[in-house]
């Protein structure tokens, strides 16, 4: 009589392992989209906080805001500094900075977020007040998933 010593793992061991590391890595997946959502929800919040502390730099020294009677796009070719010199331009030359770089939004859109309103659109008709829209993906602190509004009183 022999004796068969078999060593190694079934054909049914093998595929709970396989199914276990597929259960394990989709969860990760989840978990990482997740996060990269919520991060750019706060980048959202702390570009238009960022831009407002320029624009109260700006007002102190001018007494007034950049005028835009039609709304600017914030962050792009044309409106990436703020500046003494010109308000909304594409450098600085001269005068004195309030921004340097102006934070484009972030990418992809998302949540209830489009490629329209996903942009940080600034006006200002007397530059007595101004008004940003930007959109939230997702809810942050207090403030709910969807379009928002900032201006000298905060955010909405």
């Amino acid at each position: 009589m022999t004796k068969v010593n078999n060593k190694g793992f079934t054909l049914i061991e093998l595929l709970v392992v396989v199914a276990i590391i597929g259960l394990l890595s989709t969860l990760a997946v989840v978990a990482l989209n997740s996060a990269r959502q919520k991060s750019r929800d706060a980048k959202r919040v702390a570009d238009i906080k960022q831009v407002q502390t320029a624009l109260e730099l700006y007002f102190a020294d001018q007494n007034n805001y950049p005028t835009a009677t039609n709304a600017v796009e914030l962050g792009d070719a044309n409106h990436k500094a703020l500046c003494s010199s010109g308000a909304w331009t594409a450098s600085c030359a001269g005068g004195t900075t309030y921004m340097g770089l102006v934070p484009a939004p972030a990418l992809p859109a998302d949540g209830s977020c489009n490629t329209t309103n996903n942009a940080y659109a600034y006006s200002s008709a007397a530059g007595t007040t101004y008004t940003i829209t930007f959109c939230l993906g997702g809810a942050v602190g207090e403030l709910a998933a969807g379009p928002h509004t900032a201006s000298p009183n905060g955010i909405q």
